[in-house]
């Protein structure tokens, strides 16, 4: 029932990023959220195996270091043109 559960959160999650492009805010938290759900199984395949979960820590590392990344574009993003909608920007400006 679990794994019902876990693969239905991350097909939603799917499909919630790929129809939903146009708002870099909602595609990032989406990324988050499938980060989040990544995590969630791999850590109980790590507790249930007993290995060492030093790796997971690595992998969180390296989940924060992308949200940050991210969080910076938006940032910069929302100061050179004031929106996050992918459809009014061009590659070139900015």
């Amino acid at each position: 029932m679990v794994n019902i559960f876990f693969f239905f959160m991350v097909f939603l999650c799917f499909l919630k990023f790929i129809l939903n492009y146009n708002h870099l805010l909602v595609s990032l938290l989406c990324l988050e959220f499938l980060s989040l759900l990544f995590f969630m199984g791999v850590s109980g395949v790590f507790f249930l195996s007993n290995m060492e979960p030093v790796y997971m820590l690595y992998f969180l590392v390296m989940v924060v270091s992308e949200g940050v990344l991210g969080l910076c574009l938006l940032i910069l993003l929302s100061f050179c043109y004031g929106d996050d909608y992918f459809s009014s920007h061009t590659t070139l400006m900015c």
